[in-house]
């Protein structure tokens, strides 16, 4: 993960009819180029698989088609596995949410190639997605793999794993709902438990371990190998909404 400058902080004037806009955010913006694959998937992909903010509180069985169990995605990155999970899981539904547009076109030409039709995608900021278009008590999984750590000490508000965030994704699950977080370094780690201990209403399924084994339904990416191969440790953390 690269070293990322601290960015501003917003001076956007505040609306009144529009939901509050958070000064600081948990991800930067960054520039890819697209390839013929990509943009592919952004053009035939977008229109079949795409959301946005503009369509405000989903009708989730509506939107699918079906009742089904769901799982959101933030920060899908390439979509490699999501497109894997949702492949598995084809009586499931998924919906993945990257501002990374190279990653987006990804995991839409990916959905055109395998003909897989259990994913919708969102372009835009997650933390805005949950609070205007995500039921309440509408998530059986909410996953949040490799997020940025932002491990410089001054950048550490930045962390998307805050109390505030942890209440959010609260409301979002299902009583039984699972908060599914993973990371490669250990101080983020660390973070993450310390907050997710402290936040109402959920209980850590691995008790006083702290940390979950790598299960089973979470693909190994290729830079989690790769980071494996240089010893790197990578720390899951489940925690369930019990209120």
């Amino acid at each position: 993960m690269s070293d990322t400058p601290e960015l501003p902080e917003s001076a956007d004037t505040p609306n009144p009819e529009s939901p509050p806009r958070r000064a600081i955010r948990s991800f930067v913006m960054r520039a890819g180029r697209m390839t013929e694959g990509q943009q592919k998937g952004i053009d035939q992909g977008w229109p079949r698989f795409g959301l946005s903010l503009d369509q405000g509180m989903l009708d989730l069985d509506a939107l699918f088609g079906r009742s089904a169990p769901r799982t959101l995605e933030i920060g899908f990155g390439m979509g490699h596995s999501l497109l894997e999970m949702a492949a598995a899981a084809p009586q499931q539904d998924f919906i993945g949410i990257e501002v990374h547009r190279p990653g987006v076109g990804a995991l839409l030409n990916g959905l055109l190639t395998s003909g897989l039709s259990n994913v919708r995608v969102f372009d835009c900021d997650a933390i805005e997605v949950l609070n205007r278009c995500i039921p309440d008590g509408s998530l059986d999984r909410l996953l949040l793999f490799f997020p940025d750590p932002w491990h410089k000490k001054k950048h550490n508000k930045r962390r998307i794993v805050q109390p505030a965030f942890a209440e959010q994704v609260r409301r979002k699950l299902k009583v039984g709902g699972v908060f599914h977080m993973a990371t490669d370094w250990e101080h983020y780690a660390e973070h993450m438990l310390e907050v997710m201990s402290a936040a109402p209403g959920y209980r850590n399924q691995a008790g006083d371990a702290g940390y979950v084994p790598r299960p089973q339904e979470r693909p190994v990416t290729k830079f989690e190998r790769r980071g494996e191969r240089l010893g790197h440790g990578v720390w899951d953390l489940k925690f369930e909404r019990v209120e």
